[in-house]
């Protein structure tokens, strides 16, 4: 039998309004999964194409990429136990409201959580679970069914909190796992569902909580894990001054130093929020390559302080962003993360140092390059097809002259197509086979149950 010469479908989006990427004026060709080529604006593509999508009323970006955040806590956003508190308080409210999550509210939370970061033009998402009650044993299971139902990009890490409070640690007994059982659900996962080549779909990390809910046995062997399995490593670290202060009681040191202690200083490692860094640790940081997801709505939401962006980028840390969980941000929308991260940097750093364009990279190439992604968050020819496309028909955009710039500076937040892989999955502002009301409707009526106040 003769093998198939069938090529994969080429799909032309054809002279984009604007479009975030050198020489691409007239648009892109999709072949397959991949973008095979840029078309110069007033131009046609190089080969034959199959169909068209015209782009004009598009602003064209790379499909955002989100390297952080807590889907499980979209069930007690605004939650009147946590409302007005600083990270520690804060945690101590939730832990034990947290500890009644089921498997069924978090295959809902998760649902919505992806199909919210979907709706905002983000293609790659990384979620940062640590929370296994018992019956949640199966928690990244359903994560990895639930982003291969909805085409998403994930990066699914295997979080881990080990040390309650009787241990000295912040979460209640009940919420943590003994190091044995977290490492070899860790291997599971990791044999089961992480795929390390470019391209991959589902990609599993490691991720034990923090420097204060884990013990240094499990960060050392989640490190040896993540060599052997091609995986990358993810903690929070330095989000606040509390933790600085939790480092040097509870281990003579600070964070960085604790981070070195246990082999995580490697380009395999990204932190969540990287705040309270001094310029030495900024430096080693940065020579260690080691990746920062900033997080700008949550640490204004919390009022944990101000990433030093600029100078780890500059020191050689690659910088991302995340929208962190819903219950500190309230939103699962990196699009709003991207104008946040702009006006935080701007207040830091001032009005000429950061721009709209450091922002938008920062939530694509930034971002893929924390999760050691080379074959996402460019719009180049060999790279996956994940893009974003808005548009400016809303009140909020007229009278706007740059179109890119008018993404961030009036706010974009919702996108009007998304495609992942070379897969339309958001067409005229809907999720495809998502029916966005009756989520809604479900989702709300299992946080009520089970996490009202009422």
């Amino acid at each position: 039998m003769m093998e198939s010469s069938a090529r994969p479908r080429r799909l032309w989006l054809r002279d984009p309004l604007a479009i975030l990427a050198e020489g691409a004026g007239g648009g892109l060709v999709v072949e397959g999964t991949r973008i095979a080529e840029r078309v110069s604006a007033g131009g046609r593509p190089a080969g034959p194409v199959d169909a068209t999508f015209d782009a004009a009323r598009h602003v064209v970006i790379p499909g955002l990429v989100n390297t952080h955040h807590h889907v499980f806590q979209t069930l007690t956003r605004a939650h009147p136990s946590a409302i007005n508190k600083p990270l520690f308080p804060w945690l101590k409210a939730l832990y034990g409201i947290w500890g009644r999550l089921t498997p069924e509210a978090f295959r809902l939370a998760t649902r919505l959580a992806y199909t919210e970061l979907l709706l905002s033009g983000c293609t790659t998402a990384g979620d940062h679970h640590y929370l296994f009650p018992r019956g949640l044993e199966a928690a990244v299971d359903i994560q990895v069914e639930e982003a291969r139902a909805l085409g998403i990009r994930a990066v699914v890490t295997r979080g881990s909190m080990s040390l309650s409070q009787k241990q000295g640690g912040l979460p209640p007994e009940t919420l943590v796992q003994d190091d044995d059982t977290i490492l070899a659900d860790s291997e599971r996962v990791l044999r089961l569902f992480h795929d390390p080549a470019p391209g991959a779909m589902v990609q599993i990390g490691l991720a034990p909580c923090s420097p204060f809910a884990v013990t240094k046995r499990l960060m050392r062997e989640s490190a040896g894990l993540a060599e052997r399995h091609d995986c990358r490593l993810h903690t929070h670290l330095g989000e606040t001054r509390d933790e600085n202060a939790y480092c040097l009681e509870a281990f003579g040191q600070r964070p960085v130093d604790y981070l070195e202690e246990v082999g995580w200083m490697t380009r395999r490692a990204w932190l969540a929020h990287g705040i309270h860094f001094n310029d030495d640790e900024v430096r080693r940081l940065g020579a260690a390559g080691v990746g920062v997801c900033h997080c700008p709505t949550s640490n204004m939401v919390l009022a944990s302080g101000h990433c030093r962006t600029c100078e780890l980028e500059a020191a050689g840390s690659p910088v991302g962003l995340g929208v962190d969980g819903s219950a500190s941000n309230d939103s699962s929308n990196l699009m709003e993360g991207v104008r946040h991260a702009l006006m935080i940097n701007r207040l830091t750093y001032g009005a000429e140092a950061v721009t709209h364009l450091d922002a938008l990279r920062w939530a694509t190439e930034g971002s893929a390059a924390c999760l050691g992604r080379g074959d996402i968050g460019r719009l180049e020819p060999g790279r996956e097809a994940d893009l974003a496309l808005f548009t400016l028909d809303e009140l909020r955009f007229s009278g706007a002259h740059d179109p890119l710039a008018a993404l961030v500076l009036c706010g974009a937040h919702r996108a009007d197509r998304v495609m992942v892989a070379g897969t339309w999955r958001v067409i005229d502002g809907q999720p495809v086979g998502i029916e966005t009301g009756r989520l809604r409707e479900d989702h709300s009526r299992i946080a009520r149950h089970l996490f009202g106040t009422a």
